[in-house]
């Protein structure tokens, strides 16, 4: 997807705390956001304070400078701050890093504005960095409680039960990666060199035993190992000497440790490549400004004592997105259609082919930034909104046409219309001249160019105007016997006949194309509804696996570790994943069938021309599908 999408210089705050202590998304950030139409990937760090977090994300920016760094033991970042900046290795993307306040600040001391700065971090994010000091021991681990507060703060489903299974968070949780700074030990175990992932994953082994000690050592591993997957983990040496840290905004890479140099070169790259676009359920894609109304409804949660519920929100963000969906879609049509149309069209195929352009790309625009339009009610409205704005202009084209062919008809006959004025015709053999007169007049009309699709009928109209005209001529031509008068006006009959059948098939060839183009307006919406379902589908499969291949890893994990009663517990969770990939799967063809019937339907209320693909001819039509 290309599109839109801004380069900052320096970061601004997304979200503050008001005067009243509520949170609040600031105005001015939306607005950036609200510029950004290129899907998204985004990066939260969060971390106890004064460890480091901003240095990591000017890192990721490209910058010495923007996060605030501090060489005081005062938190220098307060609520959310953001930073967008063009992808450096994803195409048409922007990449949006999220600086978090520093969690567990003794000045602040309010836990309560802790824990839904982590919870909106990782509803934001596509990945979530936790940063810290030291190591990954129990200490870490307990101060990273918020993990084990997050189903407290964050519902998947307005309707969620208590203890609902954590494949649901799997689904929206971003991937999680550790970083740990002034890292001082050797990565082996019992003399055996590990990674930094398989460190993190040895920190993560739970222990065994009901004891209440057991239970709080295990309860943050287990909420990070069923909540984040992929997990990964980075570590750091101490960056330079105290007096150098004091002012590291102003050093160069040549002023830091060579082997920090390096760790920061591999975490950044990690991050370029392994950290996803941002998506929702089902993989819709997320857009800077989709973001934007995110972080909205779910501030908008938080501040009304409610906690933010992931499906409410997605829904309410499609009522929002798909009506500015038609809008984006419309407004690209009437552009296009502005730019392209030179009125009169010659032709009405001219004007439809232009209109058939116009209103694939506004289809694909309106596609490409809805969802969850499950009865298809918005693309509907799209398809009536269109159709509105062609007639508009086909009503424009028919008027501009009557104009042109006016003012072609007032210049070329000015001759002819000059000497029915001054009498010319009304002597002997002057029906004769007349009549010559007015074929060479209409021969030159109708070799003109720019008359647009009425030609025939604006001048059957203006000769109809003078068929009396011509009547009073030829009974004044006394050079005739009232045989060839008779012949004279039986020719102009024949001629007028032959005039109204030129101007009807004039009018038909119009109205045949109008319902052509009806009738390909039905398909185009249809193949891309039907390719954007397919691709829905395909992206909910991923998800399923994703999430399946998650439960599975954990559970095999339990039983090399010896958990086998919670191994088996896992099982009833696995099962009701893969039947829901089977339903999934079932369900596809009667879902696409219906979408087919639904809009084939109701399109013919305002697409009277269309031979809608429904019932047993929507089969048909899906069969290219599967």
């Amino acid at each position: 997807m290309s599109g839109q999408t801004v380069s900052m210089k320096e970061p601004v705050c997304l979200i503050e705390n008001d005067s009243d202590g509520k949170l609040r998304v600031v105005r001015s950030a939306l607005d950036i956001l609200d510029k950004i139409d290129q899907h998204v990937v985004v990066v939260s760090v969060v971390g106890l304070y004064r460890t480091g977090k901003s240095y990591l994300m000017n890192k990721l920016a490209g910058e010495r400078k923007g996060f605030a760094l501090g060489a005081t033991i005062q938190s220098k970042t307060k609520g959310i701050w953001m930073w967008c900046v063009p992808h450096p290795e994803k195409r048409d993307h922007t990449l949006v890093l999220l600086d978090t306040e520093g969690l567990g600040d003794v000045e602040k001391g309010d836990e309560k504005n802790d824990n839904w700065i982590f919870s909106l971090a990782v509803l934001l994010s596509s990945t979530l960095v936790y940063n810290s000091l030291g190591t990954i021991d129990n200490n870490a681990l307990e101060k990273l409680h918020y993990v084990t507060e997050l189903t407290e703060h964050i519902k998947v489903k307005s309707n969620q039960r208590d203890g609902e299974e954590s494949s649901e968070y799997l689904r929206y949780f971003p991937s999680f990666v550790w970083t740990v700074r002034d890292f001082t030990l050797t990565l082996e175990v019992d003399g055996r060199p590990i990674t930094a992932n398989e460190y993190l994953e040895n920190a993560l082994k739970l222990r065994t035993g009901h004891s209440k000690k057991n239970q709080a050592y295990n309860l943050p591993r287990s909420c990070l190992r069923n909540y984040f997957s992929p997990r990964w983990c980075f570590v750091f040496e101490r960056p330079a000497s105290g007096d150098k840290m004091r002012r590291m905004e102003e050093l160069t890479d040549a002023d830091l440790e060579p082997a920090f140099v390096e760790q920061a070169k591999e975490f950044c790259d990690h991050v370029f490549k392994e950290a996803k676009t941002k998506t929702l359920k089902q993989g819709l894609k997320v857009t800077g400004r989709l973001l934007g109304n995110l972080a909205e409804t779910y501030v908008s949660a938080i501040r009304s004592g409610q906690i933010p519920c992931l499906d409410n929100a997605v829904l309410a963000l499609a009522q929002i997105e798909n009506s500015s969906a038609i809008e984006r879609a419309r407004a690209h049509y009437q552009k296009g259609m502005a730019d392209w149309v030179a009125y009169p069209t010659e032709t009405q195929e001219e004007l439809s082919e232009v209109h058939a352009v116009m209103e694939k790309e506004a289809v694909a625009i309106f596609i490409n930034n809805s969802f969850k339009d499950e009865d298809q009610k918005y693309q509907l409205e799209l398809m009536k909104v269109l159709q509105e704005e062609y007639e508009k202009i086909c009503e424009r084209n028919y008027k501009e046409s009557q104009k042109a062919c006016e003012s072609k008809i007032e210049c070329i006959f000015a001759p002819l219309e000059e000497k029915i004025r001054d009498g010319s015709y009304m002597t002997p053999r002057g029906y004769k001249e007349y009549c010559n007169d007015l074929k060479l007049a209409t021969s030159e009309y109708r070799s003109e160019g720019g008359r647009g699709v009425k030609a025939e009928e604006v001048l059957k109209e203006y000769l109809e105007r003078k068929a009396i005209i011509g009547q009073t001529i030829l009974s004044a031509d006394q050079s005739l016997t009232e045989a060839e008068q008779r012949a004279e006006a039986e020719q102009a009959k024949r001629e007028a006949s032959e005039r109204e059948n030129r101007a009807m098939e004039e009018q038909l060839v119009v109205q045949e194309r109008l319902r052509a183009d009806q009738q390909r307006t039905y398909e185009e919406n249809v193949n891309q509804l039907m390719e954007r379902m397919e691709r829905d589908s395909r992206n909910a499969v991923a998800e399923h696996d994703r999430v399946l291949q998650a439960r599975l890893k954990e559970q095999n994990d339990l039983l090399q570790q010896g958990f086998d009663d919670r191994a088996h517990q896992m099982q009833r969770e696995i099962d009701a994943l893969k039947g829901a990939k089977a339903q999934e799967e079932e369900k596809k063809p009667s879902f696409m069938s219906t979408a087919l019937d639904t809009v084939g339907t109701a399109a013919t209320l305002f697409l009277p021309g269309i031979l809608p693909k429904v019932g047993g001819m929507a089969v048909k039509w899906l069969s290219k599908w599967f």
